[in-house]
């Protein structure tokens, strides 16, 4: 659309609009419509709704004007119904009016239901509303690869232009109340915590950094829950969960914001075997509550989450896919040779177990398509996590893997507050080497280990990745209803 025919079009509208006004018609003076039911509520009950007056509201997103009659689609948030407009129903000014109505204009709509010749199911109106006037105007076209950059900057037209985008977000929020209501019935508690503090720990992640006027300190946006969830078990509250924002100070990609959703569980006298039970059943009900059905569809596979997960250990899932035998590597030595062997890069401070990861992420992860928990961590990347008893260079640990990704990270925790103290230690020799997602020492945590805390499992779901999964979403940025973007003027 031309420039200057869309200032010509956009004046038009305001024309309207002061036209209206000053026939005491202002729009914007509405303060409130009683409607009594959505387009695909009508449509779902039409037998019992046949010939009763409804009220409905939304959008006009079609309108075909033809002399004393009209029809125009009004669009709400179930999706769209028909209205068939008449000037011997509605009156000559109102009809009139109809007329000058605009695509994105806001009515309400009184009238019969009915049923047209071709059967469409539709509403006679008795009375037409405006509710808003439109001064802008909806693309002809809002899909495509070539407009993804403004369907996020500009999400609001984005789900008046595509249902299914909607739809992904009603989705989304099912999802969560889905998780709600799983660990309420299991007996957990939800609690916040806070998202300013001074220590940002409990995940290897660079924070945002801040300062707070009023007590003069810098301080950290959160990248995890977990210290200040752990000390709620310290207290007695022994099964707590929380879904809230983390924030990262990292790059954006398919799978990464540097805000996003975490929901991070504790459960008092469990370990990673339980949590492990946990993940599998916050799945399957998760999916047949949103999706109706345990066999998901995404991208070109169908990911089964009925059947039992797979398990494997770290050093078998290396060998199973990498073909490369960690258990001969004795020393750290070896390792850097053996990443070398295999064109894997790693930093100076790498220690044995740092390349086992690394070997993973660049041989396994993107093979692990369904749900897989892989166990069994080196300890160098696990600075909270308890060591096994019969093999302490791994820990008690799982991440679940679908389609190639991380959508869970779990342990049995750390509560022995001296071999947590020199986790925390050995992480800040590293911060001191240039690590900057390295923890540091959180002295209030340890105080509370001190006090005693029970044996504990831990998870951490990523919330936007699983809705990901159950909308077959490719890209987290089309599952976050305003992701993170530069701004236009930079």
């Amino acid at each position: 659309m031309a420039e200057q025919n869309l200032n010509e079009i956009l004046k038009i509208r305001r024309e309207k609009l002061a036209e209206l006004q000053e026939a005491g018609k202002d729009p914007f003076q509405i303060t409130k419509y009683n409607q009594t039911h959505h387009s695909q509520e009508i449509k779902d009950h039409f037998e019992e709704l046949e010939g009763k007056e409804v009220c409905v509201a939304g959008r006009i997103m079609f309108k075909r004007v033809m002399g004393k009659a009209s029809f125009c689609n009004i669009q709400d948030l179930q999706g769209s119904i028909q209205s068939y407009v008449a000037r011997d129903n509605i009156g000559e000014d109102t009809y009139k009016d109809f007329k000058k109505y605009d695509i994105g204009d806001i009515v309400g709509i009184r009238g019969e239901v009915f049923k047209t010749k071709t059967g469409e199911i539709s509403i006679h109106a008795t009375e037409v509303t405006l509710l808003t006037k439109s001064l802008q105007v909806l693309p002809e076209k809002f899909h495509g690869l070539t407009n993804t950059d403004m369907r996020y900057r500009q999400r609001y037209v984005d789900l008046v232009m595509n249902q299914d985008v909607k739809e992904t977000f009603v989705k989304r929020s099912k999802c969560i109340s889905a998780i709600r209501r799983f660990l309420d019935e299991q007996g957990f508690m939800e609690v916040e915590t806070p998202m300013l503090v001074s220590n940002a720990g409990g995940a290897a992640a660079r924070p945002f950094e801040t300062h707070y006027n009023a007590l003069d300190e810098d301080v950290k946006l959160r990248i995890s829950l977990e210290l200040y969830l752990k000390r709620l078990i310290v207290g007695g509250l022994e099964k707590v969960y929380e879904i809230g924002r983390v924030f990262r100070n990292e790059g954006t990609d398919a799978r990464h914001n540097p805000e996003f959703t975490l929901m991070e569980l504790y459960q008092a006298y469990t370990d990673y075997n339980g949590m492990m039970e946990l993940a599998e059943n916050l799945y399957r009900h998760v999916a047949k509550e949103v999706c109706g059905t345990m066999q998901i569809p995404y991208g070109d596979v169908i990911i089964d989450l009925e059947k039992p997960f797979e398990r494997i250990t770290m050093i078998d899932a290396v060998k199973k896919y990498a073909n490369i035998d960690f258990t001969t590597v004795k020393t750290t030595e070896e390792a850097k040779a053996l990443a070398k062997e295999h064109h894997v890069e790693f930093e100076e401070r790498h220690k044995k177990g740092d390349i086992l990861s690394l070997l993973f992420e660049e041989f396994v992860e993107e093979k692990l398509i369904q749900p897989t928990f892989v166990i069994d961590h080196p300890v160098e990347i696990s600075p909270l996590t308890k060591k096994k008893p019969e093999d302490p260079e791994y820990v008690e640990r799982f991440e679940l893997f679908i389609y190639g990704r991380e959508m869970a990270n779990a342990y049995s925790e750390i509560n022995d507050p001296i071999d947590q103290r020199e986790r925390f230690e050995a992480q800040e020799e590293l911060l001191a080497q240039g690590d900057e997602e390295a923890n540091r020492i959180d002295e209030d945590f340890l105080n509370a280990l001190s006090i005693g805390m029970p044996p504990t499992g831990g998870i951490g779901f990523g919330i936007d990745r699983m809705v990901m999964l159950m909308t077959n979403s490719p890209a987290i940025r089309d599952v976050l209803l305003f992701p993170t973007m530069k701004s236009l003027d930079k």
